[in-house]
């Protein structure tokens, strides 16, 4: 597991947060991310006022006004811990969006004798967004029963497998533009223990309010330098990378 070069990833990424062209784009993820979670949590304080109603009647105390405030406030409460979970697939949806940009800009800067890449097409994006939002769904639906079974390592579970995903969708979205979907995939298993760290060390802030945030973008630029420092065999790919 290369750790160093985790490490450096991240190091590289977060250092490229001057440059202009970066900054715009890591704006644009943090504005449209915080968007989705209002959006989402506007929907749900919505649903459940329309579920309770402006009066609610009592037994042994008659008709009430307070329980749909009540319930709204419960429900923004209770927004605040789902949004840990609802980061996750926003993430997700984000980085396909931005990869482009995120990894044109710093390819820019570090890695600027390589060809210009081959941008995945937007139906074929589209798809492998969804069908990767629906695993992700349906893999924490599942984890959910142990998440409850195992309620202290809860967090740890939910770092680790949804690290492994996201580890597994981040850096398959940034090979495919420079070796193709095939390639990106034997590059995955040939490097999934490194992948996987990284993934979870992604996971973590996406837990925390706020931060999770900022986390989509600084990703993508991540798993954008861990994949140029993982190729073994740059020739085999035909790309001319400059000396570190």
């Amino acid at each position: 597991m290369a750790l160093t070069e985790i490490f450096k990833a991240i190091g590289l990424a977060l250092g490229q947060l001057t440059d202009p062209r970066f900054r715009r784009v890591f704006f644009k993820g943090i504005a449209l991310a915080l968007v989705s979670l209002i959006g989402i949590a506007a929907a749900f304080v919505w649903f459940v006022g329309w579920l309770t109603g402006d009066t609610t009647w009592l037994p042994l105390v008659g008709e009430v006004t307070w329980v749909d405030d009540l319930f709204s406030w419960g429900a923004a409460l209770l927004l605040m811990f789902l949004s840990v979970f609802l980061m996750i697939p926003v993430a997700s949806a984000i980085t396909s969006m931005f990869l482009d940009d995120v990894a044109d800009a710093v390819e820019a800067k570090h890695y600027p004798h390589l060809p210009r890449a081959n941008h995945v097409p937007i139906g074929d994006a589209l798809r492998d967004t969804v069908n990767f939002m629906g695993v992700l769904i349906g893999v924490n639906l599942v984890a959910l029963v142990f998440y409850i079974i195992f309620a202290p390592l809860a967090p740890l579970i939910f770092w680790t497998v949804n690290g492994f995903l996201l580890g597994r969708e981040y850096f398959t979205l940034a090979a495919i533009r420079r070796v193709g979907r095939v390639e990106a995939k034997k590059l995955r298993r040939r490097h999934m223990p490194t992948i996987w760290a990284a993934g979870v060390l992604m996971a973590m802030p996406l837990s925390v309010p706020l931060l999770n945030l900022v986390i989509p973008i600084l990703g993508a630029a991540t798993f954008t330098h861990l994949f140029h420092r993982l190729v073994s065999d740059p020739h085999a790919a035909n790309i001319q990378y400059p000396p570190r």
